[in-house]
């Protein structure tokens, strides 16, 4: 009877706890609004079967009727949606230390980036320093994008090479962003091993790249419960594997290739990686070289980080160009004048000669905010609780800015 009486007394004093705290301690400040959701399974399973392929418009529904913050909730944990661009400056710029983390990545994306071991998945801290400051410095830097000049003529030249070889064919309509893709990855591909490889090398590689980016969807559903998909699915999985495995093999025969000969003239994107040193998970102050799995992962996020971006805003700029003739002519005029203004008598615009076109550098930025190539940053996690357009952001949040 005293134990019944004692436990009696303790839930009675746990509830008046908890009575108490939502009283006098409760937040000032409440998540963003979204869609009602059930307890366990969040609330996107209100978004209808089509709506994935169509998110954008989801979002912009849901943004008209609860505003440009919104909290979407997969199972338990809270997403907030920020569509707004000055509520987004007020977190990447104005917070960025808030929002600099990024959130532990799904079961295949973490076999995809080695365990979260590249520039876009790394958590913040000592590694992501490390690896963003090996880009920027090495090769990112005004001298060595100055030296890769001839690699981006190269690449000029395979693209018109490539445009011209389809102009003959009668009634033949070409593939413009297919082949900016492929010369954006030519270009690539030979910062990134140091060396202009063959057609059907670089098709290899792109396609190696390509069913890597597909799996992201084809495999989505191995995230879901990975402890049980990883038995009940095992099949599935093995397949999965083995195409990472693939990639891997493809990579490493030419950044082995690069580790057997002499560095050149230009550093490489491999050549860094080869030398880089980044600090261990176990002991502080400790560092080790990349592993294997780790240099494939980020020649991976290198060749695709540039490629459909870029040949898909080129996409953009010539439908403008072609739909406002008007423009055309005063880009085509604007480089006339430049031409015309050399002592020597040449018909090609050079790299140094981009300086002077301001009218085409005024289409290219007005075609990149009219047509982002990417809709969506990636995650953000914060560190801190903190407010954003007055609503919470609960510590280890995830935040995504379109």
């Amino acid at each position: 009877m005293e134990i019944v009486t004692i436990l009696f007394l303790i839930v009675i004093s746990i509830s008046f706890s908890v009575f108490l705290k939502l009283i006098f301690f409760s937040p000032t400040h409440k998540l963003p609004p979204g869609p009602s959701r059930l307890p366990v399974i969040g609330n996107i399973i209100w978004l209808k079967k089509n709506s994935f392929s169509d998110f954008q418009g989801v979002l912009r529904d849901l943004a008209s009727r609860h505003g440009p913050i919104i909290t979407l909730h997969v199972g338990s944990k809270p997403s907030i949606w920020v569509t707004d661009r000055s509520l987004a400056h007020e977190a990447l710029v104005q917070n960025g230390a808030v929002f600099a983390d990024r959130p532990l990545a799904l079961p295949t994306t973490r076999v995809i980036t080695s365990n979260q071991h590249d520039i876009h998945s790394s958590v913040y801290g000592s590694l992501w320093r490390t690896l963003r400051r090996n880009l920027t410095s090495e090769i990112l830097q005004p001298a060595r994008v100055k030296a890769h000049a001839p690699s981006r003529k190269w690449a000029l030249e395979t693209l018109v090479e490539l445009l011209e070889s389809e102009q003959g064919e009668k009634g033949h309509v070409s593939d413009a962003l297919d082949h900016l893709r492929h010369a954006m990855f030519c270009l690539l591909a030979l910062m990134c091993f140091g060396e202009k490889l063959k057609r059907e090398e670089i098709r290899e590689i792109e396609e190696a790249q390509y069913q890597m980016l597909i799996s992201y969807t084809k495999f989505s559903v191995l995230n879901i419960f990975p402890s049980v998909t990883k038995f009940l699915l095992r099949r599935k999985w093995e397949e999965f594997l083995n195409l990472r495995k693939s990639q891997e093999n493809v990579i490493l025969r030419y950044v082995n290739a690069r580790s057997r000969e002499t560095a050149g003239d230009v550093l490489c994107y491999v050549d860094t990686l080869l030398s880089l040193e980044i600090p261990t998970d176990e002991e502080e102050g400790k560092k080790r070289k990349l592993s294997e799995s780790e240099i494939v992962s980020l020649c991976s996020e290198f060749l695709n980080a540039a490629t459909d971006p870029t040949a898909t805003a080129m996409q953009w700029i010539m439908a403008i160009l072609v739909k406002y003739p008007e423009i055309q002519r005063k880009v085509y005029e604007e480089m006339k004048s430049v031409l015309a203004g050399e002592e020597e008598n040449r018909e090609e615009i050079r790299e140094e000669d981009l300086g002077k076109l301001s009218y085409l550098k005024a289409v290219i930025l007005e075609s990149l905010r009219r047509h982002p190539p990417g809709h969506y940053l990636s995650y953000h996690k914060v560190t801190n609780d903190t407010v954003l357009g007055g609503f919470l952001v609960p510590r280890q949040g995830i935040t995504m800015h379109k």
